[in-house]
This record gives structure tokens, C-alpha cells and sequence, in this order.
């Protein structure tokens, strides 16, 4: 799953989603399923955090690292 890009996940996802709520798989198929979704869903949670943590801090002009207050745009 290393190698999936954050919207091959999503659509993954929603694929898994689709499936389940048609509600006619089977009972063991419909497990798997929940599973991979379960993977998916943490993956792309994972990426969208890992995104959130290189915006919510930005490079000075000494080269530090400084939060970034997203409310009014101010270092």
C-alpha cells in the first residue's frame, strides 16, 4: 500500500464503500472488505496528517522552522 498515491486510496475507498452499502455480499466477503477499508481509511489518514504537518509550519528567512498562524497569515 506503500506505493498507492492519497487519491488511488480514495478511490479504493469509495469503492469499498459502494460495495458494502449495496449490502449484498457475503458475510466473509463483506469482512475483507470492512478490512481493506479499515486500511485505506488509516492510510489516507496518515497522508492528510503528514500534509498537515509540513503546512502548519513554514521556513523562515534564517531557515527555521516557524508555525504559521492560518487565521491571519502571520509567522
Amino acid at each position: 500500500m506503500d506505493k498507492l498515491t492519497f487519491a488511488q486510496a480514495m478511490t479504493e475507498l469509495e469503492e469499498v464503500v459502494r460495495k458494502l452499502e449495496q449490502g449484498d455480499v457475503p458475510l466473509e466477503e463483506a469482512i475483507d472488505l470492512y478490512k481493506k477499508g479499515m486500511e485505506y481509511s488509516q492510510f489516507c489518514n496518515d497522508k492528510l496528517q503528514n500534509a498537515e504537518q509540513q503546512l502548519i509550519s513554514i521556513v523562515g528567512e534564517n531557515g527555521e522552522k516557524q508555525p504559521f498562524n492560518a487565521t491571519n497569515g502571520e509567522v
